[in-house]
């Protein structure tokens, strides 16, 4: 197995909001999180999606019934 993904998160976490400055430690945490929960685990493209949003990947998929 490999961590293309995880090797992946982390380029995009860095690249996007890590090396930046904020003015405390808890607004770095927060604008990490908020980062993270909002943007990357729904609004980003993933390619592995076929470049789309995780939501906008999800809205697609049919639904499935029991």
């Amino acid at each position: 197995m490999t961590y293309a993904v995880t090797e992946r998160f982390f380029r995009s976490l860095k690249t996007e909001k890590l090396y930046r400055e904020y003015a405390t430690k808890t607004a770095a945490l927060l604008g990490i999180a908020e980062y993270i929960e909002d943007f990357y685990n729904s609004k980003r493209l993933h390619s592995a999606l076929g470049n789309l949003s995780p939501m906008i990947f999800e809205a697609k998929q049919p639904c499935l019934t029991l």
